[in-house]
């Protein structure tokens, strides 16, 4: 393991999007750490300059964790691009100048694998950004992604700012959006698969053929990697945080079906979009550096359903 760069230990910690999936599991997770953690009331919008500039600016944090981001599954990213790409370019943009203005030397910018080429080497390495074009359906938010790494880049070079990027494979957990449009694959499967079960349907639709395949990482298992790149990472290249495996989305469908407990069929909807035909990480560099996850996907959807089901729907 690397030896720790950045001590937590009494440090203040701003967890930006703390009422999001990732936000919510990273303050659970700096629970264990002998930290303060830091969260901005749900009126500070962090769209804007001189709000956002003027809750840092006041309450002066040792480090910065940007989880805030607008996110959402095909639909949601290809329906709202103007959305996707403006609220988190504006959201990267003015976290970082607010913590550079105020001398913060310490931020994690959290991106997402859809900032590599639709069509990429498999396992997609670091490098492999910007070598080709995006998937369309959501190059909104992924461009606004990849000027986010290239700002914790720049602020890097131009001022010596010690600030990183992250960039987690497909995600899913407690918190998570099960909107029956808006939701990514995961949570999507899992309301339709307990809808179907309660209504005793015959059968489930999936979008597309089913057979691109997607990397799946339990939240809590990204949380914990982010603290460890908090403390033990320093460089300018975004670090990918991934499981090193994949699954074909009909696979992925019968194992939420299996888990949830509806045994009726399964059936494809290829007039819809399949997105991108693979998407996965390699994470050869986080491993070398001495982490790993361990919440395995069966386990990690179970914990998820079992949330799905305290909420009863949330939408």
């Amino acid at each position: 393991m690397a030896a720790p760069h950045f001590d937590l230990n009494s440090k203040r910690v701003f967890v930006a999007g703390h009422r999001g999936m990732v936000g919510s599991a990273l303050a659970r997770r700096l629970e264990r750490e002998e930290c303060e953690v830091l969260t901005a009331d749900r009126r500070i919008d962090l769209r804007n300059q001189s709000a956002t500039r003027a809750w840092i600016a006041e309450n002066r944090p040792d480090a910065i964790i940007l989880a805030a981001a607008k996110v959402g599954g095909i639909l949601a990213n290809d329906s709202y691009r103007a959305d996707f790409l403006y609220d988190n370019l504006m959201i990267a943009a003015n976290v970082a100048e607010a913590a550079h203005r105020t001398d913060i030397d310490r931020l994690l910018f959290l991106g997402s694998s859809c900032i590599y080429p639709k069509v990429a080497g498999q396992p997609m390495a670091e490098d492999a950004l910007l070598t080709g074009p995006l998937e369309p359906t959501n190059e909104w938010y992924a461009i606004a992604k990849i000027a986010g790494i290239k700002l914790t880049q720049a602020y890097r070079r131009q001022h010596g700012r010690d600030y990183i990027s992250a960039m987690p494979t497909n995600l899913y957990g407690p918190g998570d959006n099960y909107h029956p449009e808006d939701s990514h694959v995961l949570p999507a499967l899992i309301r339709k698969a307990h809808e179907a079960k309660k209504a005793g349907a015959e059968a489930i639709t999936i979008w597309g053929s089913g057979t691109p395949k997607r990397e799946f990482l339990h939240v809590d298992d990204l949380a914990d990697a982010l603290v460890f790149l908090l403390k033990a990472y320093s460089g300018a290249e975004h670090v990918n945080v991934g499981v090193g495996e994949d699954i074909a989305i009909a696979d992925l469908a019968a194992l939420v079906c299996e888990v949830v407990g509806f045994d009726g069929g399964i059936e494809t909807d290829p007039s819809k979009p399949d997105g991108a035909p693979r998407k996965l990480l390699d994470c050869s560099k986080l491993t070398a550096l001495g982490w790993r996850p361990t919440i395995s996907l069966r386990e990690g959807i179970a914990d998820a359903y079992n949330d799905f089901l305290s909420g009863e729907v949330r939408a």
